[in-house]
Formats: structure tokens, C-alpha cells, sequence
């Protein structure tokens, strides 16, 4: 059974930077492209930015680019989002999870709050 725990999120103002922490479990993770998803209120889930298996290539939704960075470790079956100079708009709770075809079992995820 797929288990994705996220965390890391918290309270932040505007231009401040957080690290999210995604530990997967039950599956060989670092066979896979992982990718960080997030969802604001009222709003549809949108994907942010995925990581290759190898870490050697990384994919950016263009709202986040050159702000955020993904990373991983596979020996730890870790994956990480680096968010730094975050706007209100990046408000959400953000999720873990394979890319581009997610599981179906989603993590509970960790909420982002960018407000002064």
C-alpha cells in the first residue's frame, strides 16, 4: 500500500521561504518521476514542479519557476520542495505524489500560508 506523508508547511510572509518534506512509503519511489502538486481553495489541484528518477532532470509549472526547486533522496525515499521569495498566490496545501499519473492514494498534505 502507497503511503505519502508531507510536511514542512507553516505560516509565512511574503518574500520568506519554507522546505517541504515528502516520505513515501510501500513502493520503490526512486524508480519514479515524483512531482509536488498543490491546491489553493475553491481551486482545481495544479501540479508545480517534478523531479526524474535520477534527479538528473526537473520540470517547473511557470508560476513557480526560478522561485522554487525539487530535489530528492532516494536512499531516504525523501523528496523535497525548496519554495523561496513566495507570493500570497502560493497559498495552498501542497502534495506529494508520482508524475505525471498520480496514484490514486494521496498523502493528508501540508498547508502553505504566504500572508503579512
Amino acid at each position: 500500500q502507497v503511503r505519502l506523508v508531507e510536511s514542512g508547511g507553516g505560516l509565512v510572509q511574503p518574500g520568506g521561504s519554507l522546505r517541504l518534506s515528502c516520505t513515501a512509503s510501500g513502493r520503490t519511489f526512486s524508480t519514479y518521476t515524483m512531482g509536488w502538486y498543490r491546491q489553493a481553495p475553491g481551486k482545481e489541484r495544479e501540479f508545480v514542479a517534478a523531479i526524474t528518477w535520477s534527479g538528473s532532470r526537473t520540470y517547473y509549472a511557470d508560476s513557480v519557476k526560478g522561485r522554487f526547486t525539487i530535489s530528492r533522496d532516494n536512499a531516504k525515499n525523501m523528496v523535497y520542495l525548496q519554495m523561496n521569495s513566495l507570493k500570497p498566490e502560493d497559498t495552498a496545501v501542497y502534495y506529494c505524489n508520482v508524475y505525471p499519473s498520480p496514484f490514486d492514494s494521496w498523502g493528508q498534505g501540508t498547508q502553505v500560508t504566504v500572508s503579512s
